[in-house]
């Protein structure tokens, strides 16, 4: 990729007085300097992650935090690429209470898709915008312990849903990630996990990101998803939420639907020590750094205490 700005960018740039950019970069400076050193992983996933323009400001985003000496973590999911891999093969995915039934040949479609795949073109994306990205899944250096989920019914708790290869998380060892972190790589993870009989699961990529923060003692989880962030009943953005008002709005049912799980692991990871959790806007360019590096809210951000 040449240096060059791209021409539509460059445009909008060229409007701006050199004061103003001045500016605009010595905003930057105090947070730069607040988060020096610090861990921020990062769920990708949503637009950000199908969209070629919003790709490439991800990745370009992610390069900068590393090179302002932040230490960012790539957790990525895949839900609609893998539904385009089983389609491909005339398997029609099934879902129980939103959990995707994963036999022995989806859970080999998902690993080729997470681990493969996609993972893969972040890697590239990162790689091509000048950082230094590694690709691991949860076998990689035995990071991701898991066990089968056991799926309890919603309405009848005596009853149990088998939902194959799904996984919950019963460790992470997060070793690998910062041996690679001190050599300045950029962890790319698919959030695969292994058993104790070798056997591959499939984890919720939210749950992941939650966990990695919590063990890693992240300052910061973000969660780019496909909405403006956390709004209240009259869809008003509401930018900054503590555990408690959390809990409010699960109570009287602002938050509900998909939201729920993306939430309950930001409320988790929030609650056992990671800084502060932002549930982003990944349609908005450049939503990452705006949101880490200005005064700008991008999101809805939610303070652990």
């Amino acid at each position: 990729m040449p240096n060059s700005i791209p021409p539509a960018q460059s445009d909008s740039l060229a409007n701006i007085a050199p004061r103003d950019k001045a500016e605009i970069l010595a905003q930057a400076l105090p947070y730069i300097r607040r988060f020096h050193g610090k861990t921020i992983v990062i769920k990708y996933g949503g637009n950000a992650m199908t969209d070629p323009a919003l790709q490439a400001d991800f990745a370009e985003d992610v390069v900068l935090l590393k090179l302002v000496g932040l230490n960012p973590v790539v957790v990525h999911g895949g839900g609609p690429q893998i539904d385009d891999a089983l389609n491909k093969i005339g398997k029609k995915g099934r879902f129980i209470q939103g959990m995707r039934v994963t036999d022995e040949e989806t859970m080999e479609v998902v690993e080729w898709v997470l681990a493969g795949e996609v993972q893969q073109d972040i890697v590239g994306l990162i790689n091509v915008a000048g950082g230094k990205a590694v690709g691991l899944t949860g076998r990689d250096g035995g990071m991701i312990r898991a066990r089968k989920m056991r799926l309890i019914d919603k309405d009848d708790p005596t009853k149990e849903h088998d939902v194959g290869q799904v996984g919950e998380i019963e460790s992470i060892d997060p070793s690998v990630v910062k041996a690679l972190q001190d050599d300045q790589f950029i962890p790319v993870i698919s959030p695969i996990g292994f058993g104790e009989d070798n056997q591959s699961y499939n984890i919720n990529a939210d749950l992941v990101a939650g966990k990695l923060a919590e063990v890693l003692k992240a300052e910061k989880l973000m969660m780019l998803t496909n909405t403006p962030g956390v709004l209240d009943k009259q869809g008003n953005l509401l930018t900054d939420l503590t555990a408690r008002q959390i809990d409010e709005l699960f109570a009287d049912g602002t938050i509900s639907g998909g939201m729920l799980p993306k939430i309950a692991s930001a409320l988790d990871a929030a609650r056992s020590g990671v800084n502060a959790v932002h549930i982003i806007d990944g349609r908005v360019p450049h939503a990452m750094l705006l949101e880490i590096l200005t005064e700008q809210a991008y999101g809805t951000m939610i303070r652990s205490h």
